[in-house]
């Protein structure tokens, strides 16, 4: 057994099973696990773990990664011993606990041009565990179809290609760019010669970035021609991914199923490894929507299955004006928040329910590091330590703003907003 000793955790890090992080509500545990993917047989034991040894809470990241809260330090050794015994902790190392991030229909969707998860694999085993490469560290791979993930803010972003290639894309401060193509039997090797360049200039004090969007310039470009990519066509732009409801794939259904704000119960998780035995494949996929997808239903089975759903707190509607609201756990869950953040974004959504259900997505942050929505949203909200709010229409939790209003002050304000596009007029004093 190898836990991180209690005096060395430290908050805003990565999080693991072997390195928990100490929050509000007590340790915090995060299972990493590849592609999403458990059986109902590991649903059910996590959650009785997390009624043993935390306070019963659950989330659903935004990377599709399950988190265990408020576990006790007297509690922790013995719930680390049953997750290394099941399998479901992370290997020792400092790097990424997981390099991976998959849509949760990987292998499913019909879309898909070529195996997500061969090529996932390719690159965990080839440069998972590269010394020098920070923990927060992700690739997203997109095989095409239903649920793309170029929001999902990875570091280097490899999707399937009009060319029947592999087109790869790098952030910047505008947004993705295009850095070239790779054949698919070439991808895995030019993907870790990047991680591994970038990895090599950290190690050798060129560059103290801890992720690629804020690597220079000339030094992405030199990654990028390090790989030998071949010049490719820019990638057409696609549908956001549903966040809920009923998607199609190979040999039947599959129904993406909502919590607001990722937040399950452990009786919640429960029916859903009991409706993945009795409707689907006894397998469960968390999504990077922070939500639950179960995949093999047959349409006989699905209305059965949503009207249960519903019942059991589950948002299976994908025009839900919740889904448009992103908040952190905020306080007292997370001992660095300054208000309480899913109490506060419910309360917004009481008053814009046509903003929201027009697809304005508002983030609310207990705290500036945004933990929950690292990238922009339509509005977001940054919570201070006077129990006000830093209001940042159409920017992210690390913009700077000069407007301070308390939640009341905003909700007044949202009232008559009905588009996105009204937010600054109903937010004026904003600096740019």
């Amino acid at each position: 057994m190898s836990a991180q000793p209690v005096s060395d955790r430290r908050r805003g890090w990565c999080p693991g099973v072997r390195r928990p992080m100490a929050t509000g509500d007590g340790l915090l545990l995060r299972l990493q696990l590849f592609g999403g993917r458990l059986t109902a047989d590991q649903v059910r034991l996590v959650a009785e773990a997390a009624r043993e040894h935390g306070n019963g809470h659950l989330d659903i990241t935004a990377r599709g990664n399950l988190q265990i809260r408020g576990v006790s330090e007297e509690t922790y050794p013995d719930l680390l011993a049953l997750l290394e015994r099941e399998g479901l902790a992370e290997p020792d190392g400092d790097g990424p606990n997981r390099l991976t991030v998959l849509s949760p229909l990987a292998g499913l969707d019909p879309g898909e041009r070529f195996d997500v998860h061969a090529l996932a694999q390719a690159i965990e085993d080839g440069a998972g565990h590269l010394e020098g490469l920070p923990a927060k560290f992700f690739v997203a791979i997109d095989g095409g179809g239903a649920m793309p993930l170029d929001a999902i803010g990875a570091d280097l972003y490899l999707a399937a290609g009009e060319d029947g290639g592999v087109a790869f894309r790098l952030p910047s401060s505008g947004g993705l760019h295009g850095s070239g193509t790779a054949s698919l039997s070439h991808a895995p090797g030019a993907a870790c010669t990047i991680l591994s360049g970038f990895a090599a200039m950290r190690r050798t004090g060129r560059t103290d970035a801890r992720r690629l969007r804020d690597l220079a310039p000339h030094l992405v470009q030199e990654l990028a021609a390090s790989a030998g990519l071949e010049p490719g066509a820019a990638m057409p732009p696609r549908p956001a991914s549903p966040r809920a409801g009923v998607i199609p794939v190979k040999g039947g259904q599959a129904v993406l199923l909502a919590l607001p704000f990722g937040r399950s119960r452990t009786e919640q998780l429960v029916q859903a490894a009991a409706w993945s035995e009795r409707f689907g494949t006894g397998e469960i996929r968390l999504s990077f929507t922070r939500g639950i997808l179960l995949p093999g239903l047959s349409d006989r089975d699905v209305p059965v299955l949503l009207d249960e759903a519903r019942g059991a707190g589950f948002i299976t509607d994908p025009n839900d004006p919740r889904l448009s609201l992103i908040a952190c756990p905020g306080k007292p869950d997370c001992a660095t928040a300054a208000t309480p953040a899913p109490a506060d974004a419910l309360r917004i959504a009481a008053v814009s329910d046509e903003l929201l259900a027009q697809g304005t997505t508002v983030h609310v942050s207990g705290c500036p590091k945004g933990c929950a929505h690292p990238g922009k949203a339509d509005l977001t909200l940054v919570g201070r330590p006077d129990g006000r709010y830093d209001v940042v229409p159409h920017g992210s939790a690390r913009d700077v703003s000069s407007l301070h209003l308390s939640l009341d002050e905003i909700m007044t304000r949202l009232l008559p907003a009905k588009t996105s596009a009204e937010l600054p007029c109903a937010f004026p004093e904003r600096s740019q």
